[in-house]
């Protein structure tokens, strides 16, 4: 162990044992207890299931389900007597929605932490309700960087930032791509504008040309009006900061209205259904960068395929089920380290609560996604970033 692990180590067995102390004076625990040494409690799972990017949510529920099979078959979760149960909120991808979910997770309590949300702009207003709670959240796929940056103590992400996923796509645009000059549209959400906002400075940086910059909506159905502006630019690359649903409607009317330029977008993007609403031959040559390393690069990736391929055989991977997957362990392992300290019945309670959060903070391991560990702000130290591309109606990695 190194010095810096060591006293992360040292740091939070002070925590926990403060925690120890003092649990019986802080709040009770909403726990069930299901007979002798046995304690069900509850995660939730904040995601768009039935509007909005509904294929990148249930790809998250599909993620945290995984990872709840296997806490619960591990050996802690057993010795313990602590069950885990996914609780889904359906916050459609919508701020107030999502506000609400959290507000519905934040009253029960056998709550011990909420893996989501999908959307930056329901993860930012949900945080809040989250910290007056005392409840851990990780969102596995939230990426605008004001997220971290609002100081709240319980609120990490396993992904990483448009601070730096725009900056490599204007990067890969430019040097592995040959594009010269773009045509940048945003769909006005936290998400798309931070990651448009972000490309588009970087890609100026590098000696590119913005032939024009234009706001959409995330509901937005016919842009019509646009393409046929941004024609008349002649672009080389047309920029999208939003997410595949509307996303793959604009790139369909572009090639339908003329532009050969491709499309290219963010972690948003990448998704079957990006090619299955643009149509295969509309979306061939579009670009997305994802967060991380292809699955089958990864040191666990094949297990987790395979673990997967088991569970769901009619379905494949979306672009953050391993996100979530390992959002949700850490959650769970972090209530396991929490509870061996002030006991599990009192996991859910105030100071239970606290632990946890203290538990994620100092969290350092080998997840699917790669090295999991967050840095103060409650970041992942994990930057990798893909650039993808669709060939014959299929996502794969830029070669």
């Amino acid at each position: 162990m190194s010095m810096g692990k060591a006293k992360r180590y040292v740091a939070l067995v002070a925590v926990l044992a403060v925690v120890a102390l003092v649990v019986t004076g802080c709040g009770g625990s909403g726990a069930s207890t299901a007979g002798s040494g046995k304690v069900t409690v509850d995660i939730g799972i904040g995601a768009p299931l039935t509007q909005g990017a509904t294929a990148l949510g249930q790809g998250m529920v599909r993620g945290a389900t995984l990872a709840i099979d296997d806490v619960n078959a591990s050996a802690d979760a057993k010795k313990l007597g602590i069950t885990f149960v996914g609780i889904q909120g359906d916050d459609q991808g919508d701020p107030t929605k999502g506000v609400n979910v959290a507000n519905q997770f934040a009253s029960d309590p056998k709550l011990v932490g909420v893996m989501g949300h999908l959307n930056s702009g329901v993860s930012i207003p949900a945080s809040a309700v989250y910290q007056r709670a005392n409840i851990v959240m990780i969102s596995p796929a939230s990426t605008n960087p004001q997220l971290t940056q609002l100081g709240r103590k319980n609120v990490f992400r396993v992904c990483t930032t448009d601070a730096v996923q725009g900056p490599v796509a204007a990067d890969d645009a430019i040097t592995k791509l040959g594009k010269k000059a773009v045509y940048v549209v945003d769909d006005s959400t936290p998400y798309g504008v931070g990651l448009a906002d972000n490309f588009q400075a970087e890609f100026k940086t590098k000696g590119g040309t913005i032939l024009g910059r234009d706001k959409t909506s995330d509901k937005d159905t016919d842009f019509k009006a646009l393409v046929t502006k941004i024609k008349a630019t002649k672009p080389d690359l047309v920029y999208y900061g939003g997410i595949y649903n509307a996303g793959a409607l604009l790139a369909k009317q572009l090639k339908d209205g003329g532009v050969t330029a491709p499309l290219m977008g963010g972690d948003g993007l990448y998704d079957p259904q990006f090619v299955v609403l643009a149509g295969a031959a509309n979306a061939n040559g579009d670009y997305a960068t994802s967060v991380g390393l292809p699955l089958e690069q990864l040191p666990q990736g094949q297990s987790f395929l395979k673990e997967f391929s088991a569970k769901y055989p009619n379905d494949k991977p979306a672009a953050y089920d391993a996100y979530s997957y390992d959002a949700a362990k850490v959650i769970m392992e972090s209530a396991l380290v929490a509870a061996k300290s002030v006991g599990a019945s009192s996991v859910t309670g105030t100071s239970g609560r606290q632990a946890i959060i203290a538990a994620v903070a100092a969290f350092h391991g080998a997840g699917i996604t790669g090295d999991i560990a967050f840095d103060k702000n409650g970041d992942t130290t994990n930057k990798a970033i893909t650039l993808y591309t669709v060939t014959n109606g299929v996502w794969g990695p830029v070669k």
